[in-house]
């Protein structure tokens, strides 16, 4: 009896309630009294302190029914002054000491039968009605252990078993709905946070948590126990355990077995027949308390309400139970005195099945003990996972975004860092707010106003500081207070790179299913490389987690997981070639003297060995920062409303007529078909007739073959050969260098521009003139491309390979290796041993032709020039192409300009390439190589 006292009082202290432990001590202090006072009784008073017990028993019941004090829906307590009693509680006392008067007497068993079930109807049905359905059930279990006790015959009490379980289905209709929700989720297996199969749930983890020796040395283990219900009474053993560890538990339950044992012992000593089935009842009461409440606290049954006795906190029970024992001790030594129960003739006067009911009760709390390990060694690191996820609630801290850096690691694109200061007001001490104020630079009637009005908030935010100052709030370690790192997506290079590096944003809808394990709000990129390149310079978020109580209150700063920052991808863009070629872009669309003045523009250098894209203009742009964090919503509307779309990037998402520059590909499809020999000279003039219809050419030119027509653009040779070709091999062979098709670069929204065919021509309601072939040998009609599938053709024809374009080089997580991006090799044409008179012609070009402006270059070029008719050029100009490649014999260098409206190819766009063809070869192995820059060109 001390070892369960003493464990109830030890899980109070350890629930931190000293009042709870103050109250007890005091409740057991009296139960203690009365426990002296009964030592001394005899068993010839038994009778009348039964029966006085019984009737003050149900005056008290009566009372409650009209006077008690209400508690969830239930009213089962009378409140006199600051003490509280359960009359419940006595009325077990009263009644099992009045059945063993009953049962006890001489009289013949169907009246002792019928009399025992008057006497406990009584006291039953005041108890139900309050209602206490699991005090009731205890006092029909003491009632039936009683018969049984009493020797009331067997085949009688299977007649009233058989009448209880006929009517026990029947029995649901009774129950509360809080009580039917109890027993539905036991049956069920429900964890539902609102339902009963919560505490299940809350008691296996308790459990768990407890493991062998109890969870007490750990932090958290007050908070823990908030977590389960009722922990000072019904479940007051899983409490035990979670405290102080199954070897606790097991304790418990051992003193309670060697108490049942005990009285058992007393029962068989006892002087008269109804003192023996006294302390046997008392026995059988506390073997039912013990086993429901350990296996209610199991899960293993629906949860009760019946508590653990002396263990469980709680006033009347306490008392009642250390005063029985008491009684129980006074009985025994009374019997022992007279020496009655040692006499063979009156053994069967000794209740009966004590012995069997003690081992049966012992047996099952030690399997009980049992399955708590078992559930303890198979469940605990999922229980204990369980426990912890409960009482965290999580913000996420938002990882930095990798850098996006040229090929010598410039960056393009960073991320700027401040450091954000965030509380948890319920945590901030008094003492700690000015210290807090000072170092935020806030004033401290302000802060402490704040931390007062979002006291329950668990993520204040109180200042945004530079990084030093931020630093100096995480040394201070203020409790309750977490520095997070802060960033802000920055572009230096303003809108020279604005459509090519995209923006970043909220992730929309479409970028949930692209990428599935983004949380709700995460930032991401929107368009351009940031779209592309985001699971590389996305990273990972951390975690900022605060321990709550159930009710949601915070109790203590959690685990912090800091975030890891993105990778670092490295472009193959050059940022001085970028910068040339900007700025040579920016100068022709202010206007080239004597051309008309182009409303957009796309530029393009790259490698034609690897396909890396050296650098890439697109004018008129955006600066990236207009989508902030926070978005400017007036700029963005002047951007939306300005002409020439300076949202798209105009190299890959802009198509138009090609011109004369597509005259590469007619050429190469006459070399791969060898239908007109490249020397073959075809009549010249100023234009060329089929049918009734004449083709201009853009001058009077004589008789030339394929070289020379190249050089000048001549369109009356190219519409003649393309005439002797017809569509087919044209367009087998533009196909075959990337026309019609996106190119593969790692941007997003790539356009593949338009290659019309007959039949496809057809399909759309058009008709395919014979003079559609005419116009397609000089760029014109059914044909659209971008200014990067111009470079491509461009380069395919200078090396004899199609290359994959792309801007991304490698990527690199902090200071760990850098890991190259993988692309496809070059595809070597099978007709590339053909392409020489092509080659050839474009030497010729930049030499004595259209392009002769190339001469100023260091090195051997080739080029063609082109002049677009395009419908959707501002005032009906054509449109400007010039694209080349250099050093001719081994090209390591192409550069493709387009100006929409730009008028001659060699004014306009040729100003644009000649200059940064000039900076490329004056700077070529810096620029190439992958490196620092040089000082002169940050």
């Amino acid at each position: 009896m001390a070892v369960l006292v003493g464990l109830g009082l030890a899980n109070l202290a350890a629930l931190g309630d000293r009042a709870m432990v103050q109250h007890q001590l005091v409740v057991d202090a009296a139960g203690v009294a009365l426990f002296l006072v009964l030592l001394r009784w005899r068993s010839d008073g038994l009778r009348w302190l039964g029966w006085a017990c019984y009737v003050v028993s149900l005056v008290l019941l009566m009372t409650v029914d009209v006077l008690g004090s209400t508690v969830n829906g239930a009213r089962r307590w009378l409140d006199v002054g600051s003490f509280t009693m359960q009359p419940s509680e006595l009325a077990k006392l009263g009644l099992l000491l009045v059945l063993a008067q009953v049962l006890g007497s001489d009289r013949p068993w169907p009246r002792r039968l019928a009399a025992a079930v008057v006497v406990a109807a009584l006291p039953i049905a005041l108890v139900v009605t309050e209602p206490d359905l699991s005090t009731s059930a205890v006092l029909c279990a003491v009632t039936a252990s009683m018969l049984v006790l009493g020797r009331i015959p067997l085949k009688a009490l299977a007649v009233f078993l058989g009448a209880a379980l006929l009517v026990l289905p029947f029995g649901e209709h009774l129950l509360h709905p809080y009580q039917q929700e109890r027993l539905h989720s036991f049956l069920s297996g429900s964890t539902s946070v609102n339902g009963s199969g919560w505490a299940i749930l809350q008691m296996h983890v308790a459990l768990a948590w407890g493991g062998l020796t109890g969870g007490t040395e750990n932090p958290l283990h007050r908070l823990v126990s908030l977590y389960l219900p009722e922990r000072e009474t019904d479940l007051a053993f899983a409490s035990l355990v979670e405290q102080h560890g199954i070897l606790a538990g097991s304790l418990a339950v051992l003193a309670a077995v060697v108490l049942v044992w005990r009285i058992v012992g007393a029962s068989r000593r006892a002087w008269s027949r109804p003192a023996g089935l006294a302390a046997a009842g008392f026995a059988a009461l506390l073997s039912v308390e013990v086993a429901i409440s350990v296996a209610g606290n199991l899960g293993l049954v629906p949860t009760a309400g019946v508590p653990f006795p002396l263990l469980s906190y709680g006033g009347t029970a306490a008392a009642v139970h250390i005063a029985t024992v008491g009684l129980v001790l006074a009985l025994r030594a009374d019997g022992e005195s007279h020496q009655l129960w040692t006499l063979p003739d009156l053994v069967q006067l000794r209740p009966r099945l004590a012995r069997t009911t003690a081992v049966a009760v012992s047996a099952t709390l030690i399997f009980l003990v049992g399955f708590a390990w078992q559930l303890q060694s198979t469940g605990g690191t999922q229980l204990r996972a369980t426990a912890l996820r409960q009482m965290l609630r999580c913000t996420e801290v938002t990882a930095a975004r990798g850098e996006i850096t040229d090929r010598h690691g410039v960056p393009l694109a960073v991320d700027v860092g401040r450091d954000l200061v965030s509380t948890v007001p319920a945590l901030v001490r008094p003492r700690d707010v000015p210290r807090l104020a000072a170092l935020t630079a806030r004033p401290v009637s302000v802060l402490r106003r704040l931390l007062l009005r979002h006291r329950a908030s668990l993520d204040l935010e109180v200042a945004s500081l530079p990084p030093p100052a931020g630093r100096r709030v995480r040394q201070a370690r203020i409790p309750g207070v977490v520095v997070i790192p802060e960033t802000r997506r920055r572009y230096p290079r303003g809108g020279q790179l604005g459509p090519l590096l995209g923006w970043t944003g909220v992730a929309t809808a479409d970028d949930m299913a692209r990428w599935p394990d983004l949380r709700l709000g995460a930032v991401v990129g929107r368009s351009g490389l940031e779209r592309i390149y985001d699971p590389i310079l996305r990273g990972t978020d951390g975690r900022r987690c605060v321990y709550v109580t159930p009710a949601g209150n915070p109790a203590r700063l959690g685990p912090y997981t800091p975030p890891r920052r993105g990778s670092t991808v490295r472009l193959a863009l050059d940022l001085g070639l970028q910068r040339r070629l900007t700025g040579a872009l920016a100068t022709v669309l202010r206007g080239v003297p004597g051309q008309p003045r182009g409303d957009l523009g796309g530029s393009v250098v790259l490698d034609p060995r690897n396909g890396e894209v050296l650098a890439m203009a697109s004018l008129p742009s955006y600066h990236s920062r207009v989508f902030g964090p926070p978005v400017h919503n007036q700029r963005l509307a002047r951007l939306a409303r300005r002409p020439a779309s300076p949202m798209l990037e105009h190299v890959t998402q802009v198509a138009a007529p090609p011109g004369s520059t597509f005259k590469l590909v007619v050429a190469a499809a006459n070399m791969r078909r060898g239908l007109v020999s490249p020397y073959r000279v075809l009549p010249g003039g100023g234009s060329w007739t089929l049918g009734n219809h004449t083709f201009g050419n853009w001058m009077t030119l004589p008789a030339q073959n394929l070289m020379e027509a190249i050089a000048w653009s001549n369109d009356v040779y190219f519409y003649q050969l393309a005439w002797a070709l017809g569509p087919g091999p044209i367009i087998h062979t533009a196909r075959s260098l990337g026309v019609g098709r996106p190119t593969g670069i790692d941007l997003p929204g790539e356009t593949g521009g338009y290659l019309g065919t007959p039949a496809s021509v057809t399909r759309g309601g058009g008709t395919w003139y014979p003079g559609s072939t005419v116009i397609l040998g000089i760029g014109q009609g059914y044909l659209t491309v971008t200014p990067l599938q111009d470079a491509l053709w461009t380069g395919a024809v200078a090396t004899g390979a199609r290359v994959t374009p792309h801007l991304g080089l490698s990527y690199r997580h902090g200071d760990g290796p850098s890991t190259r991006l993988r692309w496809p090799r070059a595809h070597r044409l099978p007709y590339a041993g053909k392409l020489g008179p092509v080659r050839a012609g474009m030497a010729l070009a930049a030499t004595s032709g259209t392009a002769s402006i190339l001469t100023a270059l260091p090195v051997r070029s080739g080029a063609k020039t082109g002049s677009a008719e395009d419908p959707s050029a501002p005032h009906g100009a054509p449109d400007s192409w010039f694209t080349a490649a250099a050093p001719l014999r081994h090209p390591r260098m192409v550069a493709t300009s387009f100006v929409r409206g730009g008028g001659h190819g060699v004014s306009t766009s040729g100003a644009v390439v000649l200059p940064v063809m000039q900076y490329f070869f004056a700077h070529e192995r810096q620029i190439l190589d992958v490196g620092p820059p040089s000082g002169h060109r940050r």
